[in-house]
C-alpha cells in the first residue's frame, strides 16, 4: 500500500481513566508492540496507522491518545472538537475506571457541538479474565454501550485479542457514517479529511438512498 495516497483522514480520539491501557492499544496497533512498561501519557501523544476499508478506498487515521489524569485535562478537552471518532477504553479489573465512562462520553458530546463523535466501548485487559480479576461483568458493560449507543468489545493490548478488530470497527462505522451522510465534511473541522468530495457524492448516491432530513432531531454523538 502506497502510505501517501490515501481518500480519507478521520482523527479519533483515545478516551479513559489513566492507567486503563489506552497507550498500549494503540501500541499494539500501529507497531504490533507490547511492553509490560509503559510511560504514562502527558498531555497528548500521536499515532497514525493506515486501513484499507474497502478496495482502492485508503483511509488515514490520526490517533490522539489523552492522558487520563484530571490535571491534564484542560488540555486533552481542546482536542475533542476535532475528532470524528472516540474510542472509550476501561480496564474490566479496574471498577472505578468503567464508572468514569459516562463522565468521559458525556464531556466529549458536551463540547463537540455541532459535530458528531461516534463512538466504540473496549473494555482492555481481557487476559486478566482467566486469572479471575474481573471486577466488570461482560453483561454490564454491553448494557452501558446499549445506552450509549455504541459497540462493545473486550480486547488484551498484552494478547492482541480483538485489539485490530477494535480499531477497524470504529474505522468501518465512521466510513459507514460518511456515506450514509450521518457525519458530514464541514469547512473549519479536521475530524474528517476527503481529498475528492465529489467522489464521496458519487458514492453516497450509489450506496444509499435519498435521506430525509429530520428538523427537530439531531444527536451530536453516537
Amino acid at each position: 500500500m502506497d502510505l501517501t495516497l490515501w481518500q480519507y483522514q478521520f482523527r479519533i480520539i483515545m478516551l479513559g481513566d489513566s492507567t486503563v491501557g489506552k497507550s498500549s492499544l494503540l501500541k499494539r496497533y500501529t507497531e504490533d508492540l507490547f511492553m509490560e512498561s509503559i510511560n504514562q501519557t502527558v498531555g497528548v501523544d500521536f499515532y497514525v496507522h493506515f486501513l484499507e476499508v474497502e478496495p482502492g478506498v485508503r483511509v488515514k487515521l490520526q490517533f490522539w491518545d489523552t492522558a487520563g489524569q484530571e490535571r491534564f485535562r484542560s488540555v486533552t478537552r481542546s482536542y475533542y472538537r476535532n475528532s470524528v471518532g472516540g474510542m472509550l477504553v476501561f480496564d474490566i479489573t479496574n471498577r472505578a475506571s468503567f464508572d468514569h465512562v459516562k463522565d468521559w462520553h458525556a464531556e466529549v458530546c458536551e463540547r463537540v457541538q455541532p459535530h458528531k463523535v461516534l463512538f466504540i466501548l473496549v473494555g482492555q485487559k481481557s487476559d486478566r479474565d482467566a486469572h479471575r480479576e474481573r471486577a466488570v461483568s461482560r453483561d454490564e458493560a454491553e448494557k452501558l454501550a446499549q445506552q450509549l449507543g455504541t459497540p462493545y468489545v473486550e480486547a488484551s493490548a498484552k494478547s492482541g485479542q480483538n485489539v485490530r478488530q477494535s480499531f477497524e470497527l470504529l474505522t468501518r462505522r465512521i466510513y459507514q457514517g460518511l456515506l450514509s451522510g450521518e457525519i458530514e465534511l464541514q469547512e473549519g473541522w479536521d475530524g474528517v479529511k476527503c481529498t475528492a468530495p465529489q467522489a464521496l457524492q458519487l458514492q453516497r448516491a450509489s450506496t444509499s438512498q435519498p435521506r430525509v432530513e429530520t428538523k427537530n432531531k439531531k444527536k451530536c454523538c453516537g
